[in-house]
């Protein structure tokens, strides 16, 4: 079995785009989210790193799984791999980039060239479902 990144991730849509984010030093947009620090449940990592990468409140309790998916990472031969479990939640407070996140966007279907590969398996599934233009 190849090597696994295994990150929570944030679905976050208005008018038909998704929210992304982009670290300091990269290029590419992300989905905001990360992995798990040690005891965490999936809605915990996602609700500590949305505070720490947008600065907004999430309610635990209105997470809902959308999805999870698997793509090789970017720019690697190794043949390791980005497992993201999507989450949909709601969210008190403005989005602001922080800590690492220099830039926050918002994306369609039609800009799989600025997000990882995982993430295009996001764009294209919400796309397929009607929820993203």
């Amino acid at each position: 079995m190849a090597d696994l990144i295994d990150k929570i991730a944030w679905i976050h849509l208005e008018e038909r785009r998704l929210l992304v984010a982009r670290n300091t030093g990269r290029e590419r947009f992300y989905l905001p989210g990360g992995k798990r620090e040690p005891g965490e449940s999936d809605v915990d990592t996602l609700v500590r790193e949305l505070d720490e990468e947008l600065a907004v409140t999430v309610e635990p309790s209105t997470a809902l799984h959308v999805g999870t998916f698997e793509a090789p990472a970017d720019a690697r031969a190794d043949g390791l791999l980005v497992r993201l479990t999507c989450y949909t939640a709601v969210h008190t407070g403005r989005l602001v980039p922080s800590r690492e996140i220099e830039e926050i966007a918002w994306v369609t279907a039609g800009d799989g060239d600025r997000v990882s590969a995982v993430d295009r398996l996001v764009l294209a599934h919400l796309h397929e479902a009607d929820l993203l233009d």
